[in-house]
């Protein structure tokens, strides 16, 4: 005879292999209620923005579909988790509750009081992994604290063997006797109600089985070129499985695996540039976890504490501009427009628009870090933490301050016939490639050839590199200076 159910919550572990809550679940035969609790107030400020809303809904729809093909439902609730799963083990007769971890600080927060509550009741808790290869707190440097440097901290992570994934989901999940009442997931609203998503798919296919297929589409047709190709915007060389590891539809060990998989079969062993350039990013992602969990205040203060008082100048209008793609500098407006249309924007950009916005206009990280985390469909908390610090020099391993992105000689070295900015500036696509980074520079016959308006379909540069390059340089200098009469001692690079 079955144990009574157990309860499995669903939180960014939204995929059924390689799940290693499902498989405490249905251990012994026991019936499983999955849940999925929309538990906003208890991330605060970093519930889900709009575009990773749009996401999640995609997620638990597809989730759901998964489901209900082994003979299973989910069951969706709004508000706080742990009243919802004390309400659920007595509905149910729930003898366990199983779920995977969350990599970061609210989630172990919550977890916590959470597992004191349901112990209480006398349910037993079954706790899983999955979301990193390594556990944060087993990674330590010689002295015992956290890493605040990615090589040594990487070299650390490949030392020994990883974990391998888990089992594969069972084709068929036992029903409980009844199911309990659940909300359906319209009702939650998660998609934009104005057309703003239209264009969102482009991102990607939200649900663990688009996530596979985009994970082995990367590795036959993309991978081996990825050392080169993922710095080209106007190039589909990159794995776009961000969301999907976010959003747990993918675990990091399952890219793992099949890298190395696809690397025996190949022959190419130890594995191509491309593939190693790959997993060294899947590191950085393991980084940025590490940091968070670590310093838990990164989201809104810098790493580099001195840093606080930085003497950033917070301009609506230089916001707004940036914000809508009217910056003037066509690689920065095009990286800007794909993000709103689309949800997502190319990485390499993502550090040219970042530079552009703390550097060039001097406006402070966490304004556009909050921008991002409400635009993009993979926002992710380390990751964005960890980008933005890097971009503003006040993070860990970042470039320090004075190294200042060139918008203009960034687009000519990596979008150089101009593709990527033809597609998102369409204003400017009739330019030449000498001038469609720096239209500004055009001769009048030139600008009216192509149908350009400068001022006027297309706006002038909002601030001059130079100007704005030296502008930054002498806040630097400043800060530097006020900090070393206040007895602040050594100043940072």
């Amino acid at each position: 005879m079955p144990e009574g159910p157990a309860l499995l919550w669903f939180r960014r572990d939204l995929r059924l292999d390689d799940n290693e809550a499902l498989r405490a679940a249905v251990a012994r035969g026991r019936p499983v209620v999955p849940v999925f609790i929309l538990d906003e107030a208890a991330e605060g400020r970093w519930a889900p923005g709009a575009a990773s809303r749009w996401w999640l809904h995609g997620s638990l729809e597809a989730l759901t579909q998964e489901l209900a093909a082994r003979g299973a439902r989910l069951i969706l609730r709004r508000g706080d988790s742990r009243e919802h799963l004390l309400a659920l083990a007595a509905e149910t007769g729930a003898r366990a509750v199983c779920w995977n971890e969350v990599p970061d600080p609210a989630a172990r927060r919550c977890d916590v009081a959470l597992r004191a509550a349901l112990a209480a009741q006398g349910l037993e808790v079954l706790v899983g992994g999955g979301a990193l290869l390594r556990s944060p707190e087993a990674v330590r440097n010689q002295s015992g604290g956290p890493y605040r440097v990615f090589t040594p901290f990487w070299r650390h992570c490949r030392h020994g063997e990883l974990e391998l994934p888990v089992a594969p989901a069972p084709r068929t999940l036992v029903a409980p006797r009844r199911w309990p009442r659940s909300d359906t997931l319209e009702t939650w609203a998660l998609r934009p109600s104005l057309d703003w998503a239209a264009e969102f798919p482009a991102s990607g296919e939200p649900g663990e089985a688009g996530a596979r297929r985009r994970l082995a589409d990367f590795i036959a047709r993309a991978m081996d070129a990825y050392g080169t190709d993922r710095d080209r915007p106007a190039l589909d060389g990159t794995s776009r499985l961000s969301a999907a590891l976010h959003f747990g539809e993918l675990t990091p060990r399952q890219v793992w695996a099949a890298v190395e998989a696809a690397s025996r079969e190949s022959g190419v062993m130890p594995r191509s540039r491309g593939a190693q350039v790959f997993l060294d990013e899947v590191g950085w992602r393991e980084f940025a976890h590490h940091l968070l969990l670590h310093f838990p205040d990164t989201p809104e203060r810098p790493l580099r504490a001195e840093y606080a008082s930085f003497p950033w100048r917070r301009e609506a209008a230089a916001q707004d501009a940036w914000r809508g793609g009217r910056t003037g500098y066509p690689i920065v407006d095009a990286g800007m427009r794909q993000l709103w249309r689309t949800g997502w924007m190319h990485n390499r950009v993502r550090m040219i628009t970042a530079s552009f916005f703390v550097k060039q206009l001097l406006q402070p990280w966490a304004d556009g870090a909050a921008w991002f985390w409400d635009t993009l469909v993979d926002a992710d908390l380390a990751n964005n933490t960890l980008g933005w610090q890097w971009s503003a020099g006040c993070g860990a391993d970042a470039a320090p301050y004075f190294r200042i992105f060139n918008p203009v000689l960034q687009g000519e070295k990596f979008d150089p016939d101009g593709e990527y900015v033809r597609r998102w500036v369409p204003e400017l696509a009739r330019l030449p490639a000498r001038l469609i980074h720096r239209p500004w520079e055009a001769e009048p016959a030139e600008l009216a050839a192509a149908g350009v308006r400068l001022g006027g379909d297309y706006p002038r540069p909002i601030v001059d590199l130079r100007e704005g390059r030296e502008r930054a340089l002498r806040a630097l200098e400043t800060w530097q200076r006020d900090r070393r009469a206040a007895g602040a001692g050594k100043e940072p690079a």
